[in-house]
């Protein structure tokens, strides 16, 4: 069967202890920027800086935005000055870290077996280095980037969030162009890698530790074991049993979520000049899906959720949105303003959903196509609309 299988690299890949590694790694990168500032003031504000990058909740700035803003103008210090060193460190200090840590030869099996049958593998690491160090590591595994092409390593120059948000693992998703097929993950942390996924609906591996006992519920793991039983343990199941479910509601707010960071992404590349240009007479350009998305989120989506939060059992009457491209002229209007006030608009829609009861998911409405429906019906439908159009943009770009 074809299959997404998202890796972990600390301690499931590679053995490497962030409490052993982390100390190490701070005192090699201060000591090579000493120059520029003290070493504690240096490392106080990476780990200040790595905290806001772990809190991010804006789609429409990277990681690296993130830490560049909390690191830089604290200790007045211009980017462009440690550039230079900062590659340098990267290209001859860090590769000397490997000590600390050891390959673990199981796993090159499993990823060697996964590539024979075809699975595409992703390395979901938590990107809160760049992509260097990613590479460097999974060498350190076994994993050389000439040998292993991995068709996404995440890392922060790309990605918006982190773990355990588990809108870290929808915009994995959502840059693969929401592969509709199975997908698992595999990792050794309870809270990164297994609750984050499964909340997302991603059926997750665990490797277990000992003395400790994973949560019982829907966000524990789906199995557990050695790396060794995970294969046996994906033979045992059908394809049906490994499909995401994304009827949740945080992975419906995560999928939400990851769309503009998704978008975001993909855009970021695309001459202006590409933007409002149609790909055929009847498909959309780039700037029209963007409108799309905006004027959809503004004036059905978010008026639809908040009617049947406030009113009872309210008539939710249908509304044909296609048209609007032409009859309101899309393929004129800048695509990166419309960007922009999607992001706004699905984030004022994030708010109103974010800290609702189970019994709020579950008020009813009268709609006039669906019928009878409840509010997580009517949020899993924005987030399959989501979907669809992100599938759509990707073709389009690629």
């Amino acid at each position: 069967m074809s299959l997404t299988l998202l890796l972990d690299l600390d301690d499931t890949l590679l053995v490497n202890s962030t409490e052993k590694f982390l100390p190490v790694y701070l005192q090699a990168l201060t000591r090579e920027l000493s120059q520029y500032a003290p070493p504690e003031q240096l490392i106080g504000r990476l780990l200040d800086s790595v905290r806001r990058m772990m809190e991010n909740r804006r789609p429409d700035c990277t990681l690296k935005e993130v830490f560049d803003e909390s690191f830089y103008p604290t200790l007045g210090l211009d980017p462009e000055a440690l550039a230079e060193p900062i590659e340098r460190f990267y290209d001859e200090v860090f590769p000397t870290l490997q000590y600390i840590t050891s390959p673990r030869p199981a796993s090159v099996t499993l990823v060697q077996e996964a590539l024979r049958r075809g699975y595409r593998l992703v390395i979901a690491t938590n990107p809160l280095f760049p992509r260097k160090a990613m590479l460097h590591r999974l060498s350190w595994a076994g994993f050389s980037s000439q040998e292993y092409r991995f068709p996404l390593v995440t890392s922060y120059e790309v990605f918006h969030f982190c773990k355990p948000n588990p809108a870290y693992y929808a915009e994995i998703l959502a840059t693969l162009g929401w592969p509709e097929e199975p997908v698992v993950m595999l990792g050794d942390d309870l809270d990164n890698d297994i609750r984050a996924a499964r909340m997302l609906g991603i059926p997750a591996f665990w490797l277990k530790k000992d003395g400790v006992q994973p949560p019982d519920g829907p966000f524990g793991p789906s199995a557990s074991g050695e790396i060794e039983d995970f294969l046996p343990w994906l033979d045992s199941l059908s394809a049906e049993a490994l499909e995401p479910d994304y009827s949740l509601p945080s992975a419906m707010l995560a999928v939400l979520l990851s769309t503009p960071a998704a978008l975001d992404t993909y855009v970021k590349n695309v001459p202006l000049e590409r933007w409002n240009i149609r790909p055929s007479a009847d498909e959309w350009s780039i700037t029209e899906i963007l409108c799309h998305l905006r004027d959809v989120d503004g004036e059905v989506n978010y008026p639809r959720v908040k009617k049947v939060l406030e009113e009872t059992n309210p008539f939710i009457p249908g509304k044909d949105t296609d048209p609007w491209a032409d009859e309101r002229g899309y393929i004129h209007e800048p695509g990166p303003a419309a960007l922009q006030a999607f992001t706004r608009v699905r984030l004022q829609l994030l708010e109103t959903l974010e800290n609702l009861t189970d019994e709020e998911w579950q008020r009813t409405a009268r709609h006039a196509i669906l019928g009878p429906t409840r509010l997580s019906e009517l949020v899993g439908i924005i987030a399959a609309h989501d979907r669809l159009h992100i599938r759509q943009i990707r073709e389009l770009i690629q």
